[in-house]
């Protein structure tokens, strides 16, 4: 089963999806926020996914912030529209951060990627998680 994971922002969002045995995470693509309900109407068709991973924006202290209540908001009008896909939120801090010391943003083609590399990011962390609860069982 793959896995979508998205690393929303206000003009743009960060894809990134999993191999089929969920162990792998890369960078899909940048897509404009505003065409994110297409882009998974899509995605759910290509690549069969049975879960969307939601980076869930927080302070570092652990707060809500203004991006965190729009992301919410996102991820309960995307839950109504695509039922059938499990969605999950998932912490995000620090992923944009981690993005942008992987590869200097030279280009405006460069900074559109970062925004993937961030989902991937998110959707290692998320995978890692299910790995490690999968050998407790």
């Amino acid at each position: 089963m793959k896995i979508l994971a998205l690393d929303v922002g206000d003009r743009w969002t960060g894809t990134a999806i999993s191999d089929p045995t969920g162990t792998f995470a890369r960078p899909h693509q940048t897509i404009k926020t505003k065409d994110i309900k297409q882009f998974i109407v899509d995605t759910i068709q290509q690549e069969q996914l049975q879960q969307i991973v939601v980076g869930h924006p927080r302070t570092l202290g652990g707060k809500k912030s203004e991006q965190t209540t729009k992301t919410e908001n996102l991820k309960t009008e995307l839950e109504k529209q695509f039922p059938h896909v499990e969605w999950i939120l998932w912490d995000e801090r620090l992923t944009s951060k981690m993005a942008a010391k992987t590869k200097k943003k030279k280009t405006k083609e460069d900074k559109l990627k970062s925004h993937s590399i961030a989902a991937a990011f998110i959707l290692d962390s998320y995978l890692i998680y299910l790995q490690k609860n999968k050998s407790v069982k």
